[in-house]
């Protein structure tokens, strides 16, 4: 900074960021320090649980995911924003992980990658602090580096981790991401918010796997999410029947959860379904080859998994759903694919339907 602000400056500057925030299209923005103990401690008891399974960046990196300081030097505070990416429903999830013939895709991932929009308006943000005070040293982060996102949301007052371990906002509920920037700049920090989970444990009860082995624990291994985008082996036989017509990412912890009554769809178009993957059929994206797989979902989150574990995901929905002469077709033409992994699943399938 050009010039050591006072307290009162410093105060005023911080009611001026959550006003930016708010116009950058932000719904809230808290700030925290960098004490996150804690949290350290927890991350260490997950790790050596195993229950992080292949993501082995979770483990990388030593002390630089909780101690920020390590990470970005000279970091003293967090500014964290949540942005709420739950698109309007055309009908109720129940009703479409009931249809066994159509696709669920997570919530998040039906829009464009959210990444690249988070990162856009955070830096958007820094440059209006900058202008403010004068250079300042920052890094902005989109779940692109080693930050415990959740832990600092909550010391920044954005909500509290829920027993499915997402952030929930007594007002927003828990459709929403988050995104940082590490700063060196004093700002008056915010209160965390109490846990307001009591005694409820829909999350627990409605988990397909039993992925919540205990309230604020998940065994990564069993989430449908891990399971569908993490893992990029074959998936556990124990675990295909509960993944119903789930083929990228689970959201029923977030369904069932009493917060979510508050949460409100977004206005962000970036977020919006595309390609109509909100209601498309299993058989339609089955059918797609690996051009317009990539076509199709360019600048999407999605992309990542590859056309591969795509048709993984895919030819397990099928087989737990009814065993048409168009569903058997199509897996048929499926087992010259080049890949193992694919022919695998393509031959569960079509024993499970068969049987």
């Amino acid at each position: 900074m050009k010039t050591t602000l006072t307290t009162e400056e410093l105060a005023q500057l911080a009611k001026e960021i959550k006003q930016w925030g708010i116009e950058l299209g932000f719904q809230q923005l808290g700030i925290c320090d960098t004490e996150l103990s804690k949290a350290e401690e927890r991350l260490s008891q997950w790790l050596a649980q195993g229950y992080h399974g292949e993501m082995a960046w979770m483990a990388r990196h030593g002390s630089k995911r909780s101690r920020p300081a390590e990470l970005v030097h000279d970091t003293i505070r967090i500014i964290s924003v949540r942005m709420d990416y739950r698109p309007a429903e055309k009908g109720s999830p129940e009703a479409l992980l009931a249809q066994d013939e159509k696709a669920y895709l997570s919530r998040y991932a039906l829009g464009r990658d959210y990444h690249k929009l988070l990162r856009q308006r955070l830096q958007k943000l820094a440059h209006r602090i900058e202008a403010a005070i004068g250079r300042f040293g920052y890094r902005v982060f989109v779940d692109s580096a080693p930050v415990m996102e959740k832990p600092i949301a909550v010391k920044a007052g954005l909500g509290w981790i829920g027993k499915h371990t997402n952030i929930i906002n007594q007002d927003a509920g828990s459709w929403f991401f988050l995104g940082e920037i590490y700063i060196d700049v004093p700002l008056p920090v915010d209160r965390p918010v109490a846990d307001h989970c009591g005694s409820c444990e829909r999350c627990i009860e409605v988990c397909p796997t039993r992925a919540i082995v205990a309230p604020y624990q998940v065994d990564a291994r069993r989430c449908i999410s891990y399971l569908t985008i993490e893992l990029e082996g074959a998936i556990p036989l124990e675990f295909r029947a509960a993944m119903g017509n789930r083929i990228y990412g689970c959201d029923d912890c977030q369904w069932c959860c009493p917060w979510n009554r508050f949460s409100q769809a977004t206005s962000e178009t970036d977020f919006l379904p595309r390609n109509g993957l909100d209601t498309a059929s299993l058989l339609s994206l089955f059918a797609w080859d690996e051009e317009e797989f990539l076509s199709r979902l360019e600048g999407s989150a999605i992309r990542r998994i590859g056309h591969e574990r795509w048709l993984r995901n895919i030819a397990v929905a099928l087989g737990n759903g009814p065993g048409t002469p168009e569903v058997i077709t199509a897996l048929q033409r499926r087992l010259q694919h080049p890949s193992a992994l694919v022919q695998e699943h393509v031959h569960w399938a079509l024993a499970q339907i068969t049987a």
